[in-house]
């Protein structure tokens, strides 16, 4: 007969305005609530908390302690203040069960767990963050696009037709493009445009 393999119990910590339901029933994880700095349990696998003070308030009682955040806060600023303070992991909350328990058994086993809405705009964010920024950056992005045409020798007829715009709205693009960037001309746009770099007419 072969021996059932048992699956260790990991202690977890609640610290915040969780419900104890989050978690209860799970096979293999055992909740404790703590208090708001950590206190209540000696030595919990992970601790569960609802935002970066309640991490900062816990992480001097129980160094080494892997964390979980499960917290409203969405925006990239607190997913980075989180992982500065020691957070392993970034949930949002309204996030399936199930997920919070992979996410509990994963950050007990060293893994970095971010939830799928929050590596979204990660991701984003480094994708931006790479891309070589704009020669004008104080252009709009339909501004830009007109600055690019009147590089490759567009007059404003021909940008008018390219992207879809009334020929005034072409006009008063081009001398507010002119006032942001202190251009008196056609031709200075041109040269001014060529010399950041912008396409030449083929």
């Amino acid at each position: 007969m072969t021996a059932a393999v048992l699956t260790p119990v990991l202690t977890v910590g609640l610290v915040g305005d969780h419900p104890v339901g989050l978690l209860s029933g799970v096979d293999g994880l055992r909740i404790v609530v703590c208090t708001a700095d950590g206190a209540g349990i000696a030595t919990p696998d992970v601790l569960i908390v609802d935002g970066v003070r309640s991490l900062r308030a816990v992480r001097d009682r129980v160094p080494g302690v892997p964390v979980l955040v499960v917290t409203t806060a969405d925006d990239v600023e607190s997913v980075f203040n989180a992982m500065r303070a020691g957070a392993r992991g970034y949930l949002l909350r309204g996030a399936e069960r199930a997920d919070i328990v992979r996410a509990v058994r994963g950050v007990a086993a060293g893994e970095m767990i971010l939830g799928a809405q929050i590596a979204s705009r990660l991701t984003d964010l480094m994708i931006r963050q790479a891309q070589p920024s704009h020669p004008f950056p104080t252009l709009s992005a339909r501004e830009r696009e007109i600055m690019e045409l009147i590089a490759v020798g567009a007059d404003n007829s021909t940008i008018a037709r390219r992207l879809d715009l009334a020929p005034k709205t072409v006009r008063n693009n081009v001398c507010t493009i002119f006032g942001k960037l202190g251009i008196t001309d056609r031709a200075e746009a041109i040269a001014r445009a060529r010399a950041a770099g912008l396409p030449r007419a083929s």
